[in-house]
């Protein structure tokens, strides 16, 4: 892949601000203060929340607490989604700091999957990576790798160390110059106005006459209600860890420098915010503007 670890670094060190609010009807034995994280946009909410647990814990009773999970504004919080992605689906023109509750009772199983511990998002994670590198190299990656290598990709992501991440995940993101790019985009396109999870198809990097395929190449097929019509004033916003990329921009390169840890590139389609609304908060990580502070509760 192209040396370009300043990006690489950029996206890693992305965080969100955010503030955790108990639901206001979970029985509490004393006032449960809101607690303030930075939150890694390339990692997951169950990850990165112990703090949170501990912290309302001690608000309330044993008897009273079941498994914690989390919603904004009334819409479960699909921990299996990238942090990232939630935020940029789901609160991207909200005023910072993200206003997440907190649940411990009335578990939502038709809209959330249960996550007791760690080893559930471990297996989580290494399944997205294998089944990015069938994509992207019929999986010959991941299967010359040792155990260890493996583990050393989660526990770079769990301790949020990126040199430790990023020394087995470049073996992810090599091709030979006879490919000229990966075998498929691992990519998954998100909609708030869609029921489906999201789009995921099977999509080169290169057309049959060897040009780079774009951004705009890949929505005019997968979604092309993304793009605005002829003379027609912009509907949707195309993000990716909050930015909105050129839709002239090589999706190889995309795919290199701008993947999750789970190497898939996941893409947010977002209604363009009224101009009545309040506006957004600026980008939580640019390859200009990337907060690299704090441990967000790694």
């Amino acid at each position: 892949m192209a040396d370009d670890k300043d990006v690489l670094r950029d996206v890693w060190f992305g965080r969100i601000p955010s503030c955790f609010t108990l639901n206001q009807d979970e029985v509490t034995e004393r006032e449960a203060e809101p607690y303030y994280l930075l939150l890694p946009r390339v990692s997951y909410l169950t990850l990165v929340t112990d703090k949170v647990k501990k912290h309302f814990h001690k608000a309330m009773r044993a008897e009273d607490v079941e498994e914690m999970w989390f919603e904004y504004e009334g819409t479960p919080l699909k921990w299996h989604n990238p942090i990232g992605v939630l935020f940029d689906l789901h609160a991207s023109s909200s005023v910072l700091p993200w206003s997440i509750t907190v649940h411990f009772k009335n578990f939502p199983d038709r809209d959330l999957l249960h996550c007791p511990s760690s080893s559930v998002i471990e297996a989580h994670f290494m399944s997205g990576i294998k089944e990015a590198d069938a994509l992207k190299h019929k999986s010959h990656v991941v299967n010359d790798m040792q155990k260890k290598d493996h583990k050393q990709l989660w526990m770079g992501l769990q301790n949020d160390k990126f040199d430790q991440f990023w020394a087995i995940n470049r073996k992810l993101m090599e091709y030979s110059s006879e490919d000229g790019g990966f075998r498929y985009i691992p990519f998954r396109i998100y909609q708030t106005t869609s029921d489906r999870p999201f789009i995921q198809k099977l999509f080169r990097p290169t057309s049959p006459e060897g040009s780079a395929h774009t951004l705009g190449d890949l929505l005019k097929e997968m979604c092309p209600t993304a793009l605005p019509p002829d003379g027609e004033p912009k509907r949707y916003q195309v993000v990716i860890h909050g930015i909105e990329p050129l839709l002239e921009t090589p999706l190889q390169w995309l795919s290199e420098h701008l993947s999750h840890p789970d190497n898939f590139l996941h893409i947010c389609v977002i209604p363009v915010p009224s101009r009545l609304s309040t506006p957004p908060n600026p980008p939580t990580t640019t390859a200009s503007h990337a907060t690299a502070g704090g441990g967000g509760g790694m």
